[in-house]
């Protein structure tokens, strides 16, 4: 390596954004797997743990397991053994888990003594990451687990919403939209985590009035995320039957429109409506339910630096 290319090397940015194979280092899939103490030194194998020897991390992202699909695993595993390593990090007299934590619970339901393992030697904050990188990458995560993470990370590593999505390939506004849930109610949240409840129907009823008792009304009639936002509405004006007048916007059932509501409201972070007087004019509605959305939203259409 020349000098100019050693000192474009060195001066890389380190931690966030490095994506997860960079976190890792190049660890070979070829390299032999090794048994390992808990007071052994680390190296670049894939190793062979105890699985009495790691404990889960206690603020891993992911938090719920599907009984059934964790058996299936298990039954995997208890044919095939573990594919893919798990990586851990040395902890008190022993491992913690970064990520793959799945994998351990299945391999300890198979009776597996031993566990194949990267050893790694992160701090709180790079373990966060990876695992919330590892978790969103198999779509592991429902979305209220995906926003704690991505709250856990901006109050207490300082990462703000646009680096959070380049760290794992998604835009600002789905970081934004995601932690937008957290204002739920806690029952409210559990429905999505149990997916009761899309996340397109907790977007729909966040700021709504009375929202636990819409939630189970939307949950026990099956309505679409288009029925909730109605549901909503309504609950919001006090009006059973809104009537708009003649030649006024009306909302618009046409995909394409619903598609265009849903790329805005993406884009922007708020619920986003369209209606249609004629076949070239109508409204374009953005709702917000706190001042501090409607601060984003005057920053993000102003151009000003958000």
């Amino acid at each position: 390596m020349s000098n100019e290319n050693a000192m474009k090397a060195a001066k890389r940015p380190q931690g966030l954004g490095r994506g997860l194979s960079a976190l890792l280092g190049d660890v070979s899939r070829e390299e032999p797997v090794v048994s390992l103490a808990a007071n052994a030194p680390s190296t670049k194998a894939i190793q062979s743990i105890e699985v009495a020897l790691i404990q889960p991390h206690p603020e891993q992202p992911r938090r719920h397991f599907d009984e059934a699909a964790l058996q299936e695993l298990a039954d995997s595993i208890g044919k095939r053994g573990v594919i893919q390593p798990i990586i851990v990090r040395p902890h008190g007299g022993g491992f913690q888990i970064v990520a793959g934590e799945r994998r351990w619970r299945a391999a300890q339901r198979a009776q597996l003594h031993r566990i194949p393992a990267i050893v790694r030697d992160f701090d709180e904050a790079e373990t966060l990451e990876i695992a919330l990188i590892e978790n969103i990458q198999r779509e592991d995560l429902n979305p209220i687990e995906e926003a704690e993470a991505y709250r856990k990370l901006i109050a207490e590593y300082d990462h703000s919403q646009e680096a959070l999505g380049r760290l794992v390939g998604k835009s600002r506004s789905h970081v934004a939209n995601l932690m937008r849930l957290l204002d739920l109610p806690a029952t409210v949240q559990q429905q999505v985590v149990e997916q009761k409840l899309s996340m397109g129907h907790a977007r729909a009823l966040i700021g709504a009035p009375d929202c636990e008792t819409l939630a189970r009304t939307v949950e026990a009639k099956g309505l679409s995320v288009r029925d909730t936002e109605q549901l909503v509405r309504k609950a919001k004006t006090g009006d059973t039957a809104p009537a708009r007048p003649r030649g006024g916007p009306q909302r618009q059932n046409d995909p394409d429109i619903l598609a265009l509501e849903e790329h805005l409201a993406d884009i922007l972070g708020v619920r986003v409506e369209i209606g249609q007087t004629d076949s070239a004019s109508g409204t374009l509605s953005l709702h917000y339910s706190t001042l501090d959305q409607l601060d984003m939203l005057c920053q993000r259409l102003s151009g000003e630096r958000i």
